[in-house]
Order: C-alpha cells, then sequence, then structure tokens
C-alpha cells in the first residue's frame, strides 16, 4: 500500500493499494487514519526515518484488527518503508505478508530503493503543483490572478459553451489614503480581508481574480443575465463596505463595479474584459461606490477618446488643426471689440471636431502644453497678419490657457517670446484661465499672473459665476476682465434666478473696475436682459458663430456686426 501524509491535517491518507481489497466498507477504515493515538504502524509513519518491521499479535494490534474487519484476513507482518523527502516524511510504502515472515537484508535495501524513487516522484509532483499554483495564483490573496481568469475566459467564450457569461470588474476606492496613513503592510492585510470577502459572497464555483493592486474581478461560475449578475454586485458591494479594524482602527473602502457580458462564439476574453474595465472606469468618474452595467454607448465613447488619444500628437505635428474665431461684441452698436481663438481638428472620418471632444484627452496625456503653444503661435501669426493689413487695429485677441499651461515652468517667458516674435503690442492679447483654475493653486496662479502683468498682456477670468470660488482673491490679483458663464446667459428673460446672479456678477465687476462680457447670447431676451443692466460685451451664436480665419478677416475689416434686434430698452 502507497499512503501520503497531511502534515496539516496530521493524518495518513491511503493513495493506492495490491492488490485491491474487496467488499471495503464505506466510510474505508482505513482511508484516512489521525495520527494522535493511532496504531503504531500509522503513528510512526508521521515522522519516521528507517524502516520498521511489525510482527502484531492479532488480539492486541488496532492495524491489524482494522485489517482483518475490512478483509478478513488473518495476521500478518508488515514491512513500513517511510517516503523521506529532505526532512520531511510524506508517506509510507507498506508491504504487507499474511503470516509471518523474515525480510532479508537485500530485500529490505530494495525496499529502501523503491521507497526513494516513490518519494522523488511524489517531491516532483508536488513541486510541480506549486509551480502550477503560483503560476495561477496571486501570492498575497491566494485568489487566481490575470493568467487563470483569461485562460478560463477563454475556455467559457468558446463556440458552443453556454451563455452569456458575465464578468463583474471591482475596483476598490481610494485605497491609497489606507496605505499612505498606516503603511503598505497594513494596506496588504487589508487587501487580504476584502479578498477573503469576495470569496464568502461568491458561490463556491465562481471564478475570483486578483488582477494587482486594488483590482479584482469575479465571474461566476454558470450563464446568468445582466439582472442576476447586478444583484450579485450588489450583493459584493454590501460585503465590502462592511467595517475592517486594523491596528485598532476601523477602516471602511468603498468599490466601484462594472459589469459587462460576454457571448460564447461571439465575443473574444478581450472583448469582454474591456467592456468591464469601461463599465467601472464609467463608475470611478461618477464619483466611486457605483455599480455601472456595460452600454454599447459606452464603447462608443470608448471607441473615441482612443482614436483621439492615439492620433492627436501625430496631428500636432503635422498641422492637421485649425483655428476659428469667435467674435465679441458691443451689443448696443455692433461694433466687434475683440475675437476669441478656437482650436478645431478636422478629423479625417469624423469632421470638425470641437476643442471639448479633445482638449481633455490632451490634458491626460500630457499634450495640452504643446497643443497650446500651437494655438497661440497660430492666433497671434493670424492676428499679427490682419494688423499689418490695418485690420482689427482695435481689437483684442482672446486665447484660452489650459491649467497646465499655466501652472508649468517658463510660461510667462514662453508667452513674452511669442508676443515679441510677432510684434504685437501685449495689451492687445487677452489670456483667459477659467475661475476654477485660479483657486487650484492660487500660490502659483498668482506668480504666473504677475509675470503676464509685466509681460503686458490682458488676463481674462472665463465661466466666471460657476463657484464664486475666486471672490476672495478677486481685488489683489491682476485681472482685466471677467466672463459671464453661458449657463447663466442663456436662460435670462426666463429665469429670475439666473438674472440675479448675473446682476451680481455685473455689480461685482463695476465695483472692481473690470471689463465685462457675456458668453452664450443665443436669444434676443438674453441680450436685451443684458443690456437692461448694464452689459453691452458679448458673444454668442445670435451674434456670429464661431467663424474661419479669412471670414473672421473680412469682418474686423468691416469693423462690426448688424445687430438684428433692438437694443431699446
Amino acid at each position: 500500500f502507497l499512503r501520503h501524509n497531511d502534515h496539516e491535517l496530521r493524518a495518513s491518507k491511503l493513495i493506492a493499494e495490491w492488490p485491491v481489497r474487496e467488499n471495503v466498507p464505506d466510510p474505508d477504515p482505513i482511508g484516512v487514519v489521525h495520527f494522535e493515538g493511532a496504531d503504531p504502524v500509522f503513528a510512526l509513519a508521521e515522522h519516521a526515518k528507517e524502516i520498521h518491521i511489525f510482527r502484531p499479535e492479532p488480539a492486541t494490534d488496532e492495524f491489524q484488527r482494522l485489517i482483518e474487519e475490512s478483509s478478513g484476513v488473518p495476521a500478518s507482518t508488515v514491512a513500513a518503508v517511510p517516503l523521506v523527502s529532505g526532512e520531511i516524511t510524506t508517506g509510507v510504502l507498506g508491504f504487507v505478508k499474511y503470516g509471518d515472515r523474515q525480510w532479508h537484508p537485500d530485500e529490505l535495501n530494495a525496499l529502501k530503493a523503491i521507497a526513494s524513487l516513490f518519494a522523488q516522484v511524489q517531491a516532483r509532483v508536488e513541486a510541480e503543483e506549486r509551480l502550477r499554483y503560483l503560476a495561477e495564483h496571486d501570492d498575497l490573496t491566494g485568489l487566481h490572478n490575470r493568467r487563470a481568469l483569461l485562460a478560463h475566459l477563454d475556455a467559457r467564450l468558446a463556440a458552443g459553451q453556454p451563455g452569456p457569461v458575465s464578468a463583474l470588474y471591482f475596483d476598490l476606492d481610494r485605497l491609497k489614503a489606507v496605505n499612505d496613513y498606516l503603511g503598505h503592510t497594513v494596506g496588504d492585510w487589508f487587501i487580504r480581508v476584502l479578498a477573503e470577502r469576495l470569496r464568502e459572497g461568491a458561490g463556491p464555483d465562481d471564478l475570483i481574480a486578483r488582477l494587482g493592486g486594488d483590482e479584482f474581478v469575479v465571474v461566476p461560475s454558470g450563464p446568468v443575465d445582466a439582472d442576476a449578475a447586478l444583484e450579485l454586485a450588489n450583493r459584493l458591494r454590501s460585503r465590502l463596505q462592511q467595517q475592517v479594524c486594523v491596528d485598532g482602527e476601523m477602516l471602511t473602502r468603498t468599490a466601484s463595479i462594472g459589469v459587462a457580458q460576454g457571448t460564447p462564439g461571439r465575443d473574444t476574453t478581450s472583448d469582454l474584459l474591456r467592456r468591464a474595465d469601461q463599465a467601472v472606469l464609467t463608475a470611478k468618474s461618477a464619483g466611486g461606490n457605483q455599480i455601472t452595467v456595460f452600454t454599447d454607448d459606452m464603447s462608443l465613447e470608448a471607441e473615441f477618446r482612443n482614436d483621439i488619444e492615439l492620433h492627436l500628437q501625430s496631428v500636432i505635428q503635422d498641422e492637421a488643426l485649425l483655428l476659428h474665431f469667435l467674435p465679441e461684441v458691443d451689443m448696443r452698436t455692433g461694433e466687434i471689440l475683440a475675437t476669441e481663438a478656437l482650436v478645431r481638428w478636422h478629423h479625417p472620418t469624423r469632421g470638425l471636431l470641437a476643442p471639448d471632444t479633445f482638449i481633455g484627452v490632451a490634458e491626460s496625456v500630457n499634450l495640452a502644453g504643446e497643443l497650446g503653444r500651437w494655438v497661440m503661435r497660430t492666433a497671434c501669426g493670424e492676428f499679427a497678419k490682419w494688423r499689418a493689413e490695418g485690420i482689427g487695429l482695435d481689437a483684442v485677441l482672446r486665447i484660452n490657457v489650459s491649467p497646465v499651461q499655466l501652472v508649468t515652468d517658463g510660461f510667462v517667458a514662453s508667452v513674452a517670446d511669442i508676443i515679441d516674435e510677432f510684434g504685437l503690442d501685449g495689451s492687445s492679447v487677452c489670456l483667459e484661465i477659467t475661475e476654477s483654475v485660479v483657486v487650484q493653486d492660487i500660490k502659483t496662479t498668482r506668480i504666473t499672473l504677475e509675470g503676464l502683468n509685466e509681460v503686458g498682456v490682458q488676463v481674462a477670468i472665463d465661466d466666471f459665476g460657476t463657484g464664486y470660488s475666486v471672490l476672495s482673491h478677486l481685488k489683489t490679483l491682476p485681472v482685466d476682465t471677467l466672463k459671464i458663464d453661458k449657463g447663466f446667459v442663456q436662460d435670462l428673460g426666463n429665469s429670475p434666478g439666473d438674472l440675479a446672479i448675473v446682476r451680481a456678477i455685473i455689480a461685482l465687476a463695476e465695483a472692481f473696475g473690470l471689463q465685462l462680457v457675456a458668453e452664450g447670447v443665443e436669444t434676443e431676451a438674453a441680450a436685451l436682459t443684458l443690456l437692461r443692466h448694464g452689459c453691452h460685451r458679448a458673444q454668442g451664436f445670435l451674434l456670429s458663430r464661431p467663424i474661419p480665419s479669412n471670414e473672421m478677416r473680412e469682418l474686423l475689416a468691416r469693423g462690426r456686426i448688424p445687430m438684428r434686434f433692438s437694443a431699446t430698452p
């Protein structure tokens, strides 16, 4: 017989026997035998290093009694040969002779050689199983790893397999705070606790994988529809939100969860995981602690964003960008007071793209500075050509500045160089920054604005009124213009609340001696309301849409836009 020592269980397990006993009771009394209090044959097998020969007395030997009860054979002689691997006794190879016999030294040596071979094979099998386990499991949590997840999903999504196959993608929210405050050792322990909670909450055959960091994927064992997957996601999220006590600290983290489904034979593992990842990113962007089910719209948005990200760098280098200009008008007379440069991308398949479709991507991939420099140089170059022709001499060129540009070292010097390059008067150029940017880093912003003031360029605060967060700094910042956010302008004439805010901004601009421009004027009611309350500078579709460079030149040459509404209160 061949038996294996389970040292964690402290028991001997029957692996095989020759010949196989007949009429074995269930359960087999010698199938699993615990070492503690066991017959000497088993007790010695736990740590034995040498052969033991047993010639038991049937009336007193427990092992012999079990043999006789299970097989009906008479008293026997047993040679127990330990299987030793290093310092560990991993099992025993036993030879049973019914009746008594003497074992010769050469026989015992042969048994030792056989046992040694078994031990080597067993050690190799265990090493291979350990390597296989490590190759498919996460060291920290014991969960499956990415490799095992991919192999599992490949099998589940093969043609002919039952579907749909669901994937739940978990991304813990703000785990960095735990690592920063309590250290990575505590953070690792915290992750192990959460992994165990996923294990407890999921089904016994569900696959749970840790992708790394604080990201996990749960794949239900069988086909489940979207509602069932969503129910499982809610159940697991509730478990993860339960408090965890770590070094006396009661910690709670939430999780963002993306749910997606794949169809066997049609979708690949990559398709399914990409959808789940897109869903969890949507949940994250919504503030976290959300469960989001993947939709086709998410796929289109992700495809669009990836297209933008992959091609934006080459677009800047290949000069595939262009500028449109939005006139700023005195609504009392139609006179053009300024023009705002707006970047456009003439995409080969998607047409003309507005800046809000790719500026955010540019910022996320560190291209905002390069894109901003292109806009500034191109806009100043166009403006300088117009002025050289005697056109737009009294107008101001407005250029939007991204948050990244504003805090970049050398930004002020770059602006000064561009203005000098095209021979422009600094006062004819106005850089626009959003209100939220001003207070993100007020110290750096103040230094930058003071530097721009020394260069002579004007500064406008764009989208003003969205938070009033800059009010406490307004009196000390070198700012020339406030631009009322279009959200407060578009419904003027119908919204008393918007009117109250606009009137307050108008009064604020007058108190600080600042110019005031209204954005997003699209209706006559809004225009007349602004005029009635003392704001006459504006831009918006009622006055003009953004137009190409050549049309802006012609407009500046004419000097004004005919007003199609009465400016009389």
